[in-house]
């Protein structure tokens, strides 16, 4: 959605075009519409994450799946962040997304964003063939089941008159298909906004799918990333933007209701701080006024960018994709938004709890730690958990015995370091994931007496001024920036100050 998403780039394969006709030839299958209210945040699909696992910790039921790009400008063909590696199939989230289905909840892929937008790579940017594009949508639809298909036009989409009017016609082509199938479709633009509605480029698109008869059922707007300069309300400027889109809408289909209108509307917002800075911060407090005022109006869509940011592991700093930049506890946003979906948040029947004990250990290189992760049964009955590690670093494997227990159970966490392991301390994340539950425990692994990690960093000086990324070594540690500083000592700043201690050297 800006530019810190990931930027991935592959080549091509073909897709049989002989396969995507099941729409129009085939029969309706039992894609299940998405409620009149839905909450549907943003997931970033290029972490390795399950979405089904984050879904259930946060307790949210729907998903945004960003997003689906061609590997290479002039392809037709779209994989998952445009990695080859990740192409259309039920092998890539396809049984996360049925995980999600079965528990009552859903995604909504979504094309184009911001890196995609800007390289050539969003489909009907890079593709000229319109029916091409209509059997790429089809594909997506049909692989995984689902009932709305987003689009995130931004930037250079936006000024590409030509691609422009060719998604809009393979839009209305797959609703063409999807209509003699009996199939239940939904299409939503997402688009960036003023604080007083769509631009004149974002408009030009609604207007665009208007004379080539494709229905729109809802326009998302990113209600951040202003770069005015200007002072914000990050709340009352949601809520005129959002009254703006009204006021648009209302010109271009003047025979819907007001209730048909704003239930076309649907706001993104983004956590903390945004791509802008510390001016443009969206509090917890900003939060609970715009749902209830989204509640209040009949919005149709509420969503931010996105799930991963959703904890406070760096209040102070800038804009991340893997933290909100404010204090808060991890799923402090999803907490409050999850209700807006019809028949609120997701309360599994049955649950679990996940500890790591012990939760911290330190080893040398080269040798092995150990902890054992307990699980127990916190409602209903017991499941079985599937359990894996992530933020495991170079030269260190980990591994589970047993990799998945019945709620009650434990497993022994081994794990075993390389003499070429980095010395430093690691947040090792553990996901225990069960069929309507995912828990995360997390060890805190020391390395010593690695050779990955020499003090190679120019030694930090206190006159210099340092901005975020950049590292210096200081006292046997290497320490990186988070921002902007010049003058603070590393080591003196604390867990949550401008500098990352990357381990002993």
């Amino acid at each position: 959605m800006r530019s810190l998403r990931a930027m991935l780039a592959a080549v091509t394969t073909t897709v049989a075009a002989a396969g995507l006709t099941a729409l129009a030839g085939g029969t309706a299958q039992a894609a299940t519409p998405l409620p009149s209210r839905v909450f549907a945040p943003y997931f970033e699909s290029w972490t390795g994450e399950s979405p089904a696992a984050l879904a259930a910790a946060s307790g949210t039921k729907h998903l945004t799946m960003a997003f689906l790009q061609t590997a290479t400008k002039g392809s037709c063909t779209p994989y998952w962040n445009g990695d080859t590696g990740m192409p259309i199939s039920s092998a890539v989230f396809g049984n996360d997304i049925k995980t999600m289905q079965a528990r009552g909840g859903d995604v909504i892929p979504s094309f184009g964003g911001y890196t995609a937008d800007t390289t050539g790579t969003e489909i009907a940017d890079s593709c000229t063939d319109v029916n091409k594009i209509a059997d790429a949508y089809e594909k997506v639809l049909t692989t995984y089941e689902v009932s709305r298909l987003d689009m995130d036009i931004e930037v250079d989409s936006l000024d590409d008159s030509a691609g422009v009017d060719r998604r809009n016609k393979a839009i209305k082509i797959l609703q063409d298909r999807a209509a003699a199938s009996g199939r239940t479709l939904e299409i939503s633009y997402t688009l960036p906004t003023t604080t007083a509605g769509l631009a004149p480029s974002g408009l030009a698109v609604l207007k665009n799918a208007v004379t080539n008869g494709a229905r729109v059922d809802v326009v998302n707007l990113m209600t951040f990333d202003y770069y005015d300069n200007a002072a914000h309300d990050m709340a009352k400027d949601t809520q005129t933007a959002i009254q703006g889109l009204y006021n648009q809408l209302a010109k271009l289909y003047p025979s819907k209701t007001p209730a048909q209108l704003w239930g076309m509307t649907g706001i993104i917002e983004m956590p903390g701080v945004d791509d802008f800075g510390p001016a443009e911060t969206f509090t917890l407090d900003n939060a609970r006024t715009v749902y209830d005022w989204a509640v209040s109006k009949g919005v149709n869509t509420l969503s931010f960018w996105a799930l991963q940011r959703d904890n406070g592991g760096c209040p102070g700093g800038p804009a991340a994709d893997d933290c909100s930049g404010i204090a808060q506890n991890t799923w402090d946003f999803s907490h409050i938004f999850s209700p807006f979906t019809n028949g609120g948040p997701t309360v599994p029947g049955d649950d679990f709890s996940l500890t790591a004990t012990p939760s911290s250990g330190s080893v040398t290189a080269g040798a092995s730690g150990t902890t054992t992760i307990g699980t127990a049964v916190t409602q209903g009955a017991a499941q079985s958990v599937s359990l894996a590690a992530s933020g495991v670093p170079t030269g260190v494997t980990a591994s589970f015995s047993p990799v998945s227990v019945t709620a009650g159970g434990t497993s022994k966490l081994t794990l075993a370091t390389t003499a070429n392991a980095v010395s430093g301390t690691y947040q090792i994340t553990v996901t225990g994931s069960g069929p309507s539950a995912a828990h995360t425990a997390t060890y805190t692994l020391t390395i010593t007496g690695g050779n990955g990690n020499p003090c190679t960093a120019a030694p930090w000086a206190s006159a210099t001024v340092y901005t975020g990324g950049q590292q210096v070594s200081h006292k046997g540690h290497n320490w990186k920036a988070k921002w902007w500083t010049t003058g603070e000592e590393p080591g003196t700043t604390g867990e949550w100050g401008v500098w990352q201690d990357l381990g002993a050297c």
